[in-house]
């Protein structure tokens, strides 16, 4: 299947094709007249590359954690690694995130008790 075809039919952006092909990581993609052939194992590497940008890894590291995965040698550890790090920087955001909603929650109840208080005084 072509690059074309490979991403309407998976929903993959062409970009992240691309991004697959220019790494030298197409075990078994061909060129054929010109065009890039898929089969299923780069459907099952792309499948993966796709998860790693939904995580949030970058590019760069993509390509790290698929040569890694694609490595003869045991990287379990190493991948490891990196999924461990990524975890920590989203429950950092996380944690990041429930601190803002905190400090805007104590404005929200400050103002709806100072306009009670208001109220209040008025009558």
């Amino acid at each position: 299947m072509t690059i074309q075809e490979a991403s309407e039919r998976y929903q993959i952006p062409l970009n992240i094709l691309r991004e697959y092909e220019s790494w030298g990581l197409c075990g078994a993609v061909k060129k054929v007249m010109g065009a890039w052939q898929y089969d299923d194992t780069d459907l099952e590497r792309l499948s993966v590359i796709l998860t790693l940008h939904d995580i949030g890894f970058t590019g760069e590291e993509v390509e790290t954690y698929m040569r890694l995965l694609l490595d003869s040698g045991d990287s379990g550890a190493r991948r490891l690694a990196m999924l461990e790090q990524k975890r920590r920087a989203a429950l950092d955001e996380i944690h990041f995130r429930e601190r803002q909603l905190q400090r805007l929650d104590d404005l929200r109840h400050a103002i709806r008790k100072a306009q009670q208080q208001s109220e209040g005084g008025a009558q």
